[in-house]
């Protein structure tokens, strides 16, 4: 069986010359290697099929046969490393806890261990008729997170 650290290894040593960082490797039953990238940018088709070819020619068919798929991170899958994380600083995420609650603001900061997000509330200010909104920043280890998505509005 192909080792996912193997592969892991092999992508981050050739994505090292270019802009382009790991996101995810799955070997799946049957030797079929899902790796996955991204760029601060944008993942051009050429940097998946550079790093196709070159991890092809690291594995060897007459040993074992294998099917690998080399893309990018999809614009709706849930972030997976703090890179990712910091690209998107200043946009809108869903943050999705592991209570099962989920929190929707600005993404503000991000750090090993926690992120920070703005949310906008609706409150009623004592002795106020009205609600009135204000925005507060909210603080979540990165433990007590189950995923979060960048959100998408058209």
């Amino acid at each position: 069986m192909i080792e996912k650290e193997w592969i892991s290894q092999r992508a981050e040593e050739h994505l090292a010359t270019s802009d382009c960082y790991l996101v995810d490797v799955a070997v799946k039953p049957g030797n079929r290697i899902v790796v996955e990238i991204d760029h601060d940018e944008a993942v051009a088709i050429s940097d998946c099929e550079a790093l196709s070819r070159f991890l092809e020619s690291q594995l060897d068919r007459e040993v074992e046969d294998f099917e690998l798929e080399v893309g990018s991170s999809g614009l709706t899958s849930p972030f997976k490393v703090t890179r990712q994380y910091k690209k998107h600083i200043g946009d809108e995420v869903e943050v999705y806890l592991k209570g099962g609650a989920k929190r929707t603001g600005i993404l503000m900061a991000v750090e090993e261990d926690h992120l920070v997000i703005s949310v906008e509330k609706q409150v009623k200010p004592e002795g106020s008729k009205r609600k009135v909104k204000i925005v507060e920043e909210e603080t979540y280890p990165r433990s007590e997170i189950n995923y979060t998505k960048l959100v998408i509005k058209f």
